[in-house]
């Protein structure tokens, strides 16, 4: 009960005028950018970092929740209508939404995605309020090698579960561990890694990585690849579902659900997996017309991965807020705008600053409200913004990102730094290293190093104590099978090839 009257609060925070209009612009803007091409939440949370440097952490923070809702949302738009998914968790929605919209049906496809995300998005939030507190009861009991324990697991579960192998992930947390060394030394007062120059002893600021990596190596890379004319974008009217349609969703969005809450609050877990997972299950499920209608375009196969595509979202909140673990790449990104603030995600953020938390949270049920009321309506407008081509897209991108880093010290050493830290995860994605394993680790490099030093220092320099808790002993023990796991399954996979070769 003690959730739901801190609930209550929240909510009185949150509709404040000036909250409610940063409600708005949160998820009118997170929606217009996740619209367009290439650009997912992450690379829209990151971009707008530096804009919200002025603003209030309380309003900030709910434009941000915005923002990544709207992006979630702008992302099945662009999959439906174009069958170019913003990010990995929209691909699912691309193989049967495209193919719906090809048969004149784009309306129904993006009235169900919207819809099924309100429906997700509001459930999933529901579940966090009641987790929530529950992991953070949890969490106040972690001592130094709890807490190294859990970076561990958040390097080894994002490192192999978003690359295609662990070596490439890795590599890119090895990077990011390595520009988060740079700066003077907390606890020895030397320098690190500085080169000499004097605006580097505070160390590189971490909107200046996000926003580089993410906006500008992300701009880099797909303005690279993509056409210069603007791309064909299937007709839509107003986004409307009729009595079938309503009756062959709701399922499939209480399913979908289901699957992506859980699986969005797992270090590492993401929204691929559910999404898959959800997709899987409806074709399995389905019958009648639409078994026929799969993999031609069924309505079941945009309702269902699209709600756990949403749910994934809020799950992630969950060890975000609690714990201050990034299970994802859009949740790195919060991280890094938690700490812009001076503040770190975790138990103690439950207890210092209440009233940012649970405006937070209540925040993301009026923007879920907002966003299907723009959404509805809408549609054709966020198809026109498709139009865009490609080159002002791109070229405006780096533009603002330079200007918003800018703004932040007014040096010219945070230019060259973002270039070049663009140039990185431009290539970075040239060579298929992930880039979110890299913000990752260059956000709780340093976390994980302070820890390490004072459980050692309690330890008296012995390192069993770092498997003095049972807490960290099971944490190291899920970091171990994480980081295996990909490589048994290769191996076994391997030798269930040469078995097969040898039977032929």
């Amino acid at each position: 009960m003690e959730s739901f009257r801190l609930l209550i609060d929240g909510f009185g925070g949150a509709l404040t005028p000036v909250n409610l209009m940063y409600a708005l612009i949160g998820v009118t803007l997170g929606t217009l950018v996740g619209v367009l091409p290439g650009i997912g939440p992450a690379m829209t949370v990151a971009l707008l970092l530096p804009v919200t440097f002025t603003v209030p952490p309380t309003s900030a923070f709910i434009m941000f929740a915005g923002i990544y809702y709207g992006g979630m949302y702008g992302g099945s738009t662009t999959s439906i209508l174009l069958n170019t998914p913003g990010e990995s968790s929209s691909m699912i929605t691309a193989l049967e939404g495209n193919k719906m919209a090809r048969r004149g049906r784009a309306a129904q496809a993006l009235a169900t995605a919207a819809i099924g995300s309100f429906v997700a998005g509001t459930i999933a939030t529901g579940l966090l309020v009641v987790a929530a507190p529950a992991v953070v009861a949890f969490a106040i009991s972690f001592g130094p090698e709890d807490y190294f324990a859990l970076a561990l697991l958040a390097f080894t579960a994002v490192s192999s579960v978003l690359s295609r192998s662990v070596v490439r992930g890795l590599a890119s947390l090895g990077l990011g561990l390595t520009i988060g060394l740079i700066g003077i030394d907390q606890q020895t007062g030397q320098a690190r890694l500085t080169f000499g120059v004097p605006q580097l002893l505070d160390g590189i600021d971490v909107v200046i990585v996000a926003v580089g990596l993410f906006a500008v190596g992300e701009a880099l890379y797909v303005a690279s690849r993509l056409r210069h004319t603007p791309p064909e974008v299937v007709p839509v009217g107003r986004a409307w579902l009729g009595r079938d349609d309503w009756r062959r969703s709701w399922r499939p969005w209480l399913r979908g659900t289901a699957l992506g809450f859980p699986f969005g609050a797992l270090p590492g877990g993401g929204a691929e997996i559910p999404t898959f997972l959800s997709y899987a299950a409806e074709k399995r499920l389905a019958r009648g017309v639409a078994r026929e209608e799969y993999g031609k375009g069924a309505i079941e196969g945009v309702a269902g991965p699209e709600a756990a595509n949403n749910a994934s979202a809020a799950g992630t909140l969950v060890p975000l807020l609690t714990l201050g673990l990034p299970t994802s790449a859009t949740a790195a990104i919060m991280l890094a705008a938690f700490q812009q603030y001076g503040l770190q995600p975790g138990p103690q953020l439950f207890d210092h600053n209440p009233a940012l938390v649970w405006s937070m949270i209540a925040s993301l049920f009026i923007g879920n409200t907002m966003l299907l009321v723009l959404n509805l309506p809408l549609a054709p407008l966020w198809a026109r913004v498709l139009r865009v081509p490609r080159p002002y897209l791109y070229a405006g991108i780096v533009l603002f990102a330079a200007l918003g880093v800018y703004a932040l010290n007014g040096t010219v050493v945070d230019l060259v730094v973002l270039y070049l830290l663009g140039l990185l995860g431009y290539a970075m994605r040239r060579f298929g290293l992930p880039v979110a394993p890299a913000v990752i680790g260059m956000i709780l490099g340093p976390m994980a190093e302070i820890q390490l030093r004072r459980a050692l220092a309690i330890g008296a320099g012995d390192p069993a104590v770092l498997v003095g808790s049972p807490t960290a002993v099971v944490l190291l023990a899920l970091a171990a099978a994480a980081l295996l796991t990909p490589v048994v399954r290769t191996v076994l996979g391997r030798r269930k090839l040469l078995r097969t070769s040898r039977e032929d």
